[in-house]
């Protein structure tokens, strides 16, 4: 059958119409991240007056209804004429696309709103949008509904005369997106990082829906500098005071605030225009050109290296680094709508000048900390070495090809990668179980002995001497770190199966820890899973039930009755299940219940931070992290 195409079969769609057909083009999707992001759109436009100098205080407020509030004591919003589309600006701003002060027309040097996108886009998504702005004693008022204006923007009231400001409540159209509750703590980690960004900006966030209050202010004096402290304060810094660098060059401001820790992983997180560059991009790129060159010419000026000493990498000099780099820039180039990678090319060099000038100053006043840092880069580059020669072993077994595979896997027959999946089993008796249950076409297991290493506290050279992440190396076939190859990955589905208690949940997280700091993109690109053993086991009257959580054990006792023939199993452990209920329970691709595990680039430090809190060596931090997420614990054996 032939589909005519012609001239009538382009549409047009007119105004907001193009942003309520392809929402995910303008905000990235419609799930929960989507959602969040309408928040952040609103937000941005009150932290480009914080950086044009005219906002020192922003609101954010979760409404009873579910709806969203973001007050900002800045100049409000134009609500004159504008002269070209014959409405009021505020009007403009809310219904047209590309609308905004972020065009050259002289409203904002610097913003983080590239697109002018921002509130028109949260218009078009939103059931309804209510905006207010307070200025010269009045207050102006326009709604709209899906986009459509309702009516003339109208004076609602008198206000105090030196109140100044907008206050835009939207409710996000549940019609759209796949869920309309919104995350206070979600919220909470991206604006507490806006707060860190904007050193004199204060946020606060409100939460006022029922049984949720509560309320979060974020103000941070020393900017950048109290964020790198921040981060590190699950781990022992290695000297006290944070390397900071500001500067100005063409036109870019520069800031870059660092320090190094005791651990062996980099933290280093970049922004433009207070807009997180989760791929980095050209500032990046000078960044890293700047602190490799001065700490190599500072080791060997100052006889830190002989002349015999390979020059340090750059990977070397920032094991255990956490940095920010920062610059706001007035004609940011992002490579997709996303914003996710800075393409300015003038940028490399503005960072690279300012942070080589600064930091060549700092290491000569501060001789000590230059040389913890160049023994911590030398012990580095040994570590690698030793990792290396480790790696060219594992490479040298491998070129066998099926050979190289650990003897413990049982292997799958499919050859086809995305049909396959692998089950890490935790313990040899669950590993039994699995691999008598298992589909032996498509699902491959690989047991696991007792707690692998956390890799959080150990190098290189130690984790490629560990047998149990060999095994998994191996086994996946993509590599690690800068050897790390997607395309060589053996199986479509990583899937981790503990056992559904405390060890467990150990175990589970020392795994995700690897994958998180060794392969990354296996989660970035939703490979790795998480099995849901069932917590009991139901039986009356010859008849089985499973219950996967307290709630629905209270579902089914409800459905059959409560009485004496009911035999309930707790289960402790995998190895209490023989391998047909496992089967049916757990490994059934048609009955199985797997959990998606899931990272974004928007919220890597707090990721990062969450691994290096529970992970790491500093007790108290993870103390505060459990008492603050006690709440949320489900299913917790003691």
């Amino acid at each position: 059958m032939s589909t005519e195409y012609g001239a009538d079969q382009i549409q047009i769609l007119e105004g907001l119409e193009a942003v309520r057909k392809r929402p995910g083009m303008y905000i990235g999707s419609t799930s929960s991240r989507g959602l969040h992001h309408l928040v952040y759109e609103i937000v941005d436009n009150a932290i480009d007056e914080a950086m044009a100098g005219y906002c020192s205080e922003i609101k954010v407020t979760l409404n009873p209804d579910n709806s969203v509030s973001v007050t900002d004591n800045g100049r409000g919003i134009p609500v004159g004429i504008n002269a070209k589309a014959g409405i009021p600006a505020v009007e403009v701003v809310f219904t047209i696309l590309h609308a905004g002060g972020k065009f050259g027309g002289g409203g904002y040097k610097v913003s983080g709103g590239l697109h002018g996108v921002g509130a028109s886009v949260v218009n078009a998504l939103s059931d309804w949008l209510e905006v207010e702005v307070f200025k010269q004693g009045k207050i102006y008022k326009q709604r709209y509904e899906r986009g459509k204006v309702m009516y003339k923007l109208e004076i609602a009231g008198p206000c105090d005369p030196s109140l100044t400001g907008t206050r835009v409540t939207f409710m996000p159209d549940a019609s759209i997106f796949e869920e309309t509750v919104f995350d206070f703590d979600v919220l909470k980690q991206r604006l507490r990082e806006m707060a860190f960004l904007t050193r004199n900006v204060k946020i606060e966030l409100t939460d006022e829906r029922e049984g949720m209050e509560k309320s979060r202010t974020f103000h941070y004096e020393g900017g950048i500098k109290e964020f790198v402290t921040f981060l590190n304060r699950g781990k022992t810094p290695l000297y006290e005071e944070v390397i900071y660098c500001e500067g100005e060059r063409d036109g870019i401001l520069v800031e870059v605030a660092m320090q190094h820790n005791d651990s062996y992983n980099e933290g280093t997180y970049s922004f433009v225009n207070n807009i997180t560059t989760p791929e980095g991009g050209t500032h990046l790129t000078g960044f890293r050109n700047a602190i490799t060159k001065t700490f190599n010419d500072y080791a060997r000026a100052n006889k830190l290296l002989k002349d015999s000493d390979a020059n340090l990498t750059g990977d070397d000099i920032r094991e255990g680094l956490t940095a920010i780099v920062s610059i706001k820039i007035e004609e940011p180039q992002f490579e997709g709508q996303t914003k996710q990678k800075l393409g300015n090319s003038e940028a490399r060099g503005a960072v690279e000048s300012v942070v080589t000038e600064q930091l060549e100053v700092f290491l000569e006043q501060h001789p000590q900390v230059a040389k913890k840092i160049v023994d911590k880069s030398v012990l580095a580059q040994r570590a690698r070495e030793a990792a290396r020669k480790a790696r060219e072993i594992t490479r040298r077994k491998s070129a066998l090809e099926g050979l190289a595979l650990p003897g413990k896997l049982a292997d799958c027959t499919d050859k086809d990668p995305s049909h396959c999946e692998i089950y890490i089993v935790e313990g040899d008796s669950a590993g039994g179980s699995a691999k008598e249950a298992r589909s032996r076409a498509t699902q491959a297991i690989l047991p696991l002995r007792g707690k692998i290493l956390n890799v959080e506290k150990a190098r290189l050279d130690r984790i490629y001497g560990n047998a149990e992440i060999k095994a998994m190396i191996t086994a996946f076939g993509t590599g690690i770190h800068e050897d790390f190859d997607i395309s060589k990955l053996r199986y479509e589905k990583i899937i981790i199966m503990t056992d559904a208690d405390v060890d467990g949940a150990h175990i589970a997280t020392l795994l995700l820890t690897f994958l998180y700091r060794f392969m990354p993109e296996l989660i970035r690109q939703g490979h790795v899973y998480l099995a849901t053993p069932p917590l009991y086991k139901l039986e009356k009257n010859k008849k089985v039930w499973y219950a996967y959580s307290d709630e629905q054990l209270a579902d089914i006792l409800t459905e059959v009755g409560r009485d004496q023939n009911n035999k309930i199993q707790r289960y402790k452990g995998l190895g209490e299940m023989d391998a047909e209920q496992l089967w049916e329970t757990t490994m059934d691709p048609k009955r199985r219940i797997l959990k998606r595990v899931n990272m974004s680039g928007d919220d890597a430090a707090s990721l990062d931070l969450t691994f290096t809190t529970l992970m790491g060596d500093q007790v108290e931090p993870r103390r505060e992290f459990i008492e603050e997420n006690a709440q949320r614990v489900r299913n917790l054996d003691i």
